[in-house]
């Protein structure tokens, strides 16, 4: 059974994974790299203009077929994820963000292992260095 979390329903058809174990095998069997999203969906500006502005646009999109999505939320309001979910996303942070900066973009190889990362969303709202970033890592 697979974890989705619908990001961006309204605008797209992406299913988000929320847990990296089951994206690590999904990328492996579809030899995918993957995105992991680290977001404070509630509280972030930053990362609720970078979903508008990124992430609902059709160009990732169309890019999002050749990866494994995971989002990582990590709201303040506990009623947005379940406490087994907070509980992951907290462990993830740790490991993978211990800056805790958001929003943050970081792209495994199909095999798990880290390839590079991208922090940060400016409010000019320019999303060509996101784009540019995930385009490095995509055949």
């Amino acid at each position: 059974m697979f974890s989705f979390f619908s990001f961006a329903q309204e605008t797209s058809d992406l299913n988000w994974l929320t847990n990296l174990e089951e994206a690590r095998k999904i990328a492996k069997d579809s030899n995918k790299p993957i995105l992991l999203y680290f977001t404070g969906s509630d509280w972030c500006a930053p990362c609720k203009m970078l979903k508008e502005d990124f992430f609902e646009n059709p160009k990732f999109t169309e890019k999002a077929a050749n990866m494994v999505l995971v989002l990582v939320d990590y709201p303040r309001r506990i009623d947005l994820i379940s406490e087994e979910q907070m509980a992951y996303n907290k462990e993830l942070v740790a490991k993978y963000n211990t800056k805790k900066v958001f929003p943050k973009l970081l792209f495994l190889d199909n095999k798990g292992r880290e390839k590079g990362e991208m922090e940060g969303y400016s409010p000019l709202r320019d999303t060509q260095n996101h784009f540019k970033f995930i385009n490095k890592f995509l055949k």
